[in-house]
């Protein structure tokens, strides 16, 4: 099996750059010391309940809703290019002029979006008629780091109801500063509860740590 080793919001040198130094000082083995801040990485995202530290290969299915009145083009004025015209034809062919144009990636950036880095790995559409499609993703805008927004150009055959697995990768590439604080904390409640789970012999409280962490990732919630 595999070993979870995400990339870390903080690292066990930031940890030990601050008050927290004395109380990991026991962590000499370099892979316990990765362990501890790849737990402290996750335990943030849950609590934020969402990704953000980077990541690939994240596999996402939405069924595409919703037509933007001022994108339906049944009227047939549009000025379109080849794909475009190809693509209006094939659907008024199959008996439709009600295509999708937009779709959303659930993770994407809440706060700091410049920060935030996407690598859009595959978009396939898979339709109840017609068949399966996978997307040029150079004919699509986005994703939009702020929203996940992806835009669909007039020519994609993308009717309502279609399924669309999307393939990608994203997170901060650069970790904003408070997410670095809260890593470091929730660390820090980790390691207060392995070396005196009784918190008989430590001047710091996990739970007020924990806390602080949690307070910090509530504010990256969808």
């Amino acid at each position: 099996m595999a070993a979870d080793a995400p990339t870390p919001l903080a690292t066990f040198a930031q940890l030990q750059e601050g008050a927290f130094a004395d109380l990991v000082r026991s962590y000499t083995s370099p892979q316990v010391q990765q362990d501890l801040m790849f737990e402290a990485t996750r335990l943030c995202e849950r609590a934020a309940g969402r990704r953000l530290a980077p990541f690939t290969n994240l596999t996402e299915t939405e069924r595409s809703t919703g037509i933007d009145p001022d994108e339906y083009i049944a009227s047939g004025n549009v000025p379109l290019d080849l794909a475009g015209t190809l693509g209006k034809s094939y659907a008024d062919a199959m008996g439709t002029t009600s295509l999708v144009r937009h779709g959303w990636l659930q993770q994407f950036a809440p706060h700091y979006p410049e920060l935030w880095t996407y690598s859009l790995q595959s978009i396939t559409i898979h339709r109840s008629y017609g068949g399966d499609q996978v997307v040029n993703l150079a004919n699509v805008r986005g994703p939009d780091p702020d929203t996940g927004h992806i835009w669909y150009p007039i020519g994609t055959f993308l009717p309502v109801g279609s399924y669309v697995t999307y393939v990608y990768g994203g997170g901060y590439s650069t970790v904003p500063a408070d997410l670095v604080r809260a890593c470091k904390y929730m660390a820090a409640s980790i390691a207060v509860r392995e070396l005196d789970p009784t918190m008989a012999g430590h001047g710091h409280d996990p739970d007020v740590l924990a806390a602080d962490a949690h307070a910090i990732c509530a504010d990256y919630q969808g």
